[in-house]
């Protein structure tokens, strides 16, 4: 699914996060896109995150709210060219909305973390020892 803004979708700006990894090292697993779609945003939903996922689709979780955390920390941040899929594993509870109402299909929508949920949700990305 994607959203088609009433806007033609030619000239679009799409902010790029220099230096955010582009995905988990050794998998498919996507952190950022390219460009923008030519179908328009794919919507930013709230996606359930049950006990019985793979250890891979933890790890790229893990992995990407680490990135997240190391390149926003608490700031305010936008979309821009982040993967949409894998904000929606985290959104709504460590990565909440700013603007209200929030746009889940804008490359400018803005967002936070919440350290305090993300330190319960992801402790382990906290320890010396995590890799």
């Amino acid at each position: 699914m994607h959203c088609i803004d009433k806007e033609i979708l030619d000239g679009v700006k799409m902010h790029k996060h220099r230096g955010f990894p582009s995905r988990l090292p050794g998998s498919d697993f996507q952190f950022t896109i390219r460009r923008p779609n030519k179908k328009g945003p794919t919507p930013i939903i709230r996606r359930e995150r049950y006990a019985d996922r793979r250890n891979v689709d933890r790890k790229a979780d893990e992995v990407f709210m680490l990135s997240l955390i190391e390149s926003f920390g608490e700031e305010i941040f936008v979309r821009g060219n982040l993967d949409a899929g894998r904000l929606s594993w985290l959104f709504g509870r460590e990565v909440l909305p700013v603007d209200d109402p929030f746009d889940p299909c804008d490359y400018e929508a803005r967002m936070r973390i919440d350290l305090g949920k993300t330190m319960v949700s992801f402790s382990k990305i906290f320890t010396e020892e995590y890799e």
